[in-house]
């Protein structure tokens, strides 16, 4: 009688559950055991009988990739503005004059519900490829309440469709809408009244995000989004610390958020508020590489302050155009001074917490979910320094092989 439905024979594990010396907990063979979408045994010795059974011959387990941060569903193409971004023109220059994120809110609005799907499925197949098994889908390109649902109604169709989960947050507070130009407080209301509302009743939004920043929200009215969200029941995560320095990664941080995202000017009150109250910091190396941006975020000083470190894509038509999230971790370490192990580590556990989903994804243990990819690589280490080299042999999402 077989007592697992796949069993991963003779595999070397990187669990991720490790501590100083070997952050990621390297193994020797091991025998994986999994049931009903869920790793139920790990052992050595004689290998575990199954209805599927693999013989990794030694090649590497890792639990699959997770991407914390996407803008993945959007409607037109900005090719336009990185072609102005390469003549000199400044992200905020080019926002200013009405491009950046309201172009695409323009194009998203015009766009059809099976548009935006069918122009999102191809970006979303890249990334399974690679070996993610776990992406967030952000709105913000709508900017009304049919709209914005409409992208989250695209995000959950995509995890439906493709063998991968999808986490949605809600983006609402991304820009002013033209509509509201002069008036941000009055979309913020619209915001907290209707937009919020509607997504929970709907049980569209996992999260709620906002861009806390000179040329988004200011943190008065953040906070009043933070508070909105929470009394529907909503994590809420934010883009803070981009461009500018606001407040904003520590007051998320004071209400409880997931994370706090970009965080390239975080200062020493964030830092220490993020570390007391568990929010991940999601560094976005590409969107950093993108932008030209020369102030990196204060890695050594998270690192010491203890907090947990997650890598994202942030893939967006605008700053950063990546359907790759091991790019973002080559990145990471040559730009931002993160470690080899830091990095797999970002994209695994520490990108599950900064999601909600540290207690069952991320990493490699009995009783965690079976979102894992076997890959013919010396060591984890590979797939940070070789970039887009490698692809996982073997790619299984809630315990289903998928080729």
């Amino acid at each position: 009688m077989n007592l697992f439905d796949v069993a991963i024979n003779n595999t070397r594990i990187a669990a991720m559950t490790g501590n100083s010396g070997d952050p990621i907990k390297r193994s020797d063979l091991s025998h994986v055991g999994i049931q009903n979408g869920m790793i139920t045994q790990i052992s050595s010795g004689a290998p575990l009988k199954a209805t599927y059974e693999i013989d990794a011959q030694g090649r590497w387990l890792l639990p699959g990739f997770i991407d914390c941060h996407t803008h993945l569903v959007y409607g037109g193409n900005r090719s336009d503005e990185f072609a102005a971004r390469a003549r000199g023109e400044s992200y905020e220059a080019i926002a200013k004059k009405g491009g950046g994120i309201l172009s695409t809110v323009s194009a998203t609005r015009a766009a059809s519900f099976d548009a935006l799907y069918r122009a999102a499925a191809p970006r979303l197949a890249r990334f399974i490829e690679e070996g993610v098994t776990r992406i967030e889908i952000k709105s913000g390109y709508g900017l009304t309440t049919v709209d914005e649902l409409k992208q989250l109604e695209v995000a959950r169709k995509l995890g439906e469709q493709f063998p991968i989960g999808v986490s949605t947050t809600l983006l609402a507070a991304h820009a002013t809408p033209p509509e509201y130009a002069n008036n941000s407080d009055q979309y913020v209301d619209f915001i907290c009244h209707s937009i919020i509302p509607e997504a929970a009743k709907k049980k569209l939004a996992d999260a709620v995000d906002m861009f806390c920043e000179n040329i988004g929200f200011s943190t008065a009215q953040c906070k009043r989004i933070i508070e909105v969200a929470q009394q529907h029941s909503l994590s809420v995560k934010m883009h803070a610390e981009q461009l500018s320095h606001q407040g904003g990664a520590e007051l998320v941080a004071q209400y409880g958020g997931l994370s706090a995202d970009h965080i390239e000017r975080i200062q020493t009150s964030d830092i220490e508020a993020m570390a007391k109250n568990g929010t991940v910091g999601v560094l976005l190396p590409s969107a950093y590489f993108t932008l030209k941006d020369t102030v990196p975020p204060p890695v050594e000083a998270m690192r010491n302050a203890g907090v947990k470190m997650a890598i994202a894509s942030d893939y967006n038509p605008g700053s950063s155009p990546f359907c790759s999230l091991l790019i973002q971790a080559n990145l990471a370490v040559t730009q931002f001074g993160v470690s080899c192990e830091e990095a797999l580590l970002g994209m695994t556990r520490h990108a599950a917490e900064a999601l909600g989903l540290g207690a069952t994804e991320g990493f490699i243990a009995e009783g965690a979910t079976a979102n894992l990819t076997l890959w013919d690589i010396s060591d984890p280490v590979d797939l940070v320094y070789e970039v887009n080299r490698y692809r996982p042999d073997v790619r299984m999402y809630r315990g289903k092989i998928h080729e």
